[in-house]
């Protein structure tokens, strides 16, 4: 049974069972990484920033399945922000390859063309099946980062304190749970602006505007997301001279996502991007006890900041990549193979 779904409305039951076919599949493709929780699933899969859209789909067993009545096997969703619908594919180990996930995607896809949307993008993790997938259906390969982890346990706590405290004289570095004071909000995008033409992958848009970034937290508050803040204040001018973003989701509470990290051009060279991150991580340790593990993902032309986080311990885990397709296209070539 395939049918449009809300999170919202949705049955604990259902939840619970998405999530269990999540796990599945990680277990399958990305087995080192941590399994998922229900807490604020519902509020993950539901909530959207203002002005974007979330349509959804579920397959689930019949209700005379003895094996597991009503599970969901298989989840669509396609989120509509600008001019692009970005798609989400999760199909259950044990439904592969039965023409499942073609399905979904030509579902998804039609929607996205009648919704007036000229191109529709996916994110693909590396060395997993869904490379092959999307490429069979005619998706091209538009940007590629690489996705680093680091191990908590295995930092050397005290070189961390020294490298937090190496940052140049004429600046301060803070740290803000929850995001940045609103007397620095502006001083914030204005920083985050400097890298809008630089690394900017188009499935993930930052925050320029200070009204869009009050609403981009709230909305990862509303989500079940805890969003942490550490900026490099310039003391003589008050400007935000460097950010770094840590995302700690009550989904997988144990491993937390780093977001973006910024040192604006011209305080470049005086250790800024080291000491915040590094001083991140000492925070996290207090504030989340039950942490273990930090990601970020990096475009593979960053040498500097791929060097920064090798000297503060991350390790270099696999490609994670944006592809994109003309969806009128694509919905021409799915239509035609049935």
């Amino acid at each position: 049974m395939v049918r449009e779904w809300d999170p919202r409305t949705a049955s604990s039951a259902e939840i619970t069972s998405l999530v269990e076919t999540l796990n599945a599949v990680l277990a399958t493709d990305l087995p080192q990484d941590p399994s998922w929780r229900a807490d604020s699933m519902r509020e993950y899969l539901g909530e959207v920033m203002p002005g974007e859209r979330r349509i959804s789909w579920i397959v689930q067993a019949e209700p005379t399945d003895p094996t597991a009545p009503g599970a969901v096997l298989g989840h669509v969703h396609v989120l509509l922000l600008g001019d692009i619908g970005v798609l989400e594919v999760l199909v259950h180990p044990s439904q592969r390859r039965t023409g499942l996930g073609r399905r979904l995607v030509r579902l998804a896809a039609r929607r996205v063309y009648q919704e007036g949307f000229q191109s529709v993008g996916v994110e693909v993790v590396g060395d997993t099946p869904a490379v092959a997938f999307y490429e069979s259906l005619g998706f091209t390969r538009d940007y590629v980062e690489t996705r680093s982890v680091l191990d908590l346990s295995t930092v050397d706590w005290p070189a961390l304190g020294e490298m937090a405290a190496g940052v140049g004289a004429g600046y301060q570095v803070q740290f803000y749970p929850g995001g940045p004071p609103n007397e620095l909000i502006e001083a914030y995008v204005r920083a985050k602006a400097e890298i809008r033409d630089v690394e900017d992958g188009e499935l993930r848009p930052s925050s320029y505007e200070p009204e869009r970034l009050r609403d981009s937290l709230d909305c990862l508050h509303r989500r079940g997301m805890k969003p942490y803040i550490v900026l490099a204040l310039h003391e003589r001018t008050g400007e935000v001279a460097g950010l770094t973003e840590v995302v700690v989701p009550a989904q997988h509470p144990t491993r937390a996502d780093q977001y973006d990290t910024i040192v604006v051009q011209d305080h470049q060279g005086y250790g800024i991007d080291r000491a915040i991150k590094a001083r991140m991580l000492l925070e996290l340790r207090s504030a989340e006890p039950g942490l273990t593990e930090v990601q970020t993902w990096n475009a593979q032309s960053n040498e500097a900041m791929l060097k920064v986080n090798a000297e503060l311990g991350y390790r270099p885990d696999r490609e994670w990549c944006e592809y994109g397709a003309d969806v009128a296209e694509l919905v021409h070539r799915l239509d035609a193979h049935g």
